[in-house]
Formats: structure tokens, sequence, C-alpha cells
């Protein structure tokens, strides 16, 4: 969990007080209050339904939203065998949270946050990418990393699949970033 966002979401919560926003104010309070329990309850070698964890996922989404409103675009596709597909608790948030400050933050316009999941070959396959300036050509390596997220990520997909994964990053010729991750499907 990045420092950033917490002082960000509390920022945002102290501006919906001072405007009077007060219905604001307290429904970010409790989706805050909601997922900082997810993140304690949830030991970070288990694994949950794909499905779960993207209600988690939005449990952090939606505090973002009431920061950037629709400035902050979702556009999530999971296949119903991917949602029943195991994956480390916690494994999409700070790949989303990345988005959010390198893409969505960094533009006036905001942008999307697009992630899919399928199920193929026994494997199963998340993609997410955003539509930010993407990054620079110094990249991280995809087995090593840099940023902190990122290592963490991989240390994790490291440790419980061993070299039994796949994790790629990258940019899109559109702009923006690509991550693509493969795991073994271990179904519910």
């Amino acid at each position: 969990l990045n420092p950033h966002f917490l002082f960000n979401t509390l920022n945002t919560i102290s501006a919906l007080v001072k405007f009077k926003e007060n219905e604001k104010a307290h429904s970010m309070i409790s989706r805050l209050g909601d997922f900082l329990r997810f993140s304690l309850d949830n030991d970070p070698a288990a694994k949950i339904s794909l499905e779960q964890e993207v209600e988690a996922l939005m449990l952090y989404l939606d505090i973002e939203k009431t920061r950037f409103g629709e400035r902050l675009v979702l556009n999530f596709e999971l296949d119903e065998p991917a949602r029943q597909a195991q994956v480390p608790s916690l494994l999409l948030q700070p790949l989303v949270e990345n988005s959010i400050k390198y893409a969505i933050a960094a533009n006036e316009e905001g942008g999307t946050i697009r992630l899919t999941g399928s199920v193929q070959d026994n494997a199963l396959k998340i993609e997410l990418t955003d539509t930010g300036p993407g990054g620079n050509a110094d990249l991280p390596s995809p087995k090593t990393g840099r940023r902190v997220g990122l290592r963490n990520t991989l240390e994790r997909l490291k440790t419980l699949y061993n070299d039994n994964y796949d994790f790629d990053i990258g940019l899109r010729s559109c702009g923006g970033l690509k991550i693509r991750i493969s795991i073994p499907y271990e179904p519910v």
C-alpha cells in the first residue's frame, strides 16, 4: 500500500468535509476502512479467486473514483473460468496503483484502466493496460523491477510459482503501459 494513496485519500476526505460534502466524505471513509480491513485480513501468501481479487480492487478504485471522477474510466472483462481462478491476494492493486499514479493522475484528461482475464492452455492470462503517457525506454526488466510495487509483485510471483509464471511489461503503441501475467490455472 503506497503511503501517497493514504495521503491523497485523506486530503480528498478533508476537502470534502471543508466543502460540506459530508455524504461523499462519509462514503469515502467507509470505503477506506473496508479496503484497509481487507488488506490487513488477507495473508499475502494466500490465494483467492480472481473475482474476489477484483472485488477488493474495486474497494481501492471506488476511493480513486471519488478523487478522479469521470477522469478515471474502468473497463474490466473477465471470462467466467478466469473469475474462478486462484490468484495471490492483492496481486493487482499495486499494479493498478501505478496506473493511477503514472497514467490517470499525470494526465489532465485522465484515462482508462483496462483489465482482462481468460483461461488458455491451462493458464490464467491477465492483461492490465492504461492509457497514460507510457514510460521511458528504460523500463524495468520484467524479472527484476525497480519500483517497489512492481518489485514486490514479481517477488510474490517468484515465491508462489517459482519459474512457472510469465510477467511482461511494455509500452503500448497508442500510449500507456501493458502488463501481461500468466500463472497456472487453479480453479477455486
